[in-house]
């Protein structure tokens, strides 16, 4: 499991710089710089009215990757102890990124 921290306070799955979901996907199969990838589990949070009533932060979660050529990709899953998403203000999966990638 992969600790997550997570910038995008735009995405309704965010809570405390953490991810309430389970898992998260990190898409940019052609990626050769971090600007080349994005966070496929991004949902935006419209208004800023969603309330996290039914789940609870994950610091650590699993984290499918197809992003090919990056160092910590093993079979679609990143074995990096630890990643960050960005994307402040973020409106669409395409404005967030692995901080983390790393070319092999």
């Amino acid at each position: 499991m992969t600790k997550l921290d997570c910038t995008v306070s735009t995405c309704v799955h965010n809570s405390e710089k953490c991810c309430c979901k389970s898992g998260i996907l990190v898409e940019g199969s052609e990626a050769r710089d971090t600007s080349d990838t994005f966070c496929g589990s991004f949902e935006e949070n419209r208004g800023g009215l969603f309330k996290n009533l039914f789940k609870t932060p994950e610091a650590r979660l699993q984290v499918d990757c197809d992003v090919v050529r990056c160092l910590y990709n093993d079979d679609h899953q990143c074995r990096a102890e630890r990643i960050t998403v960005r994307g402040d203000g973020a409106r669409a999966s395409d404005q967030t990124e692995c901080g983390s990638f790393r070319e092999r």
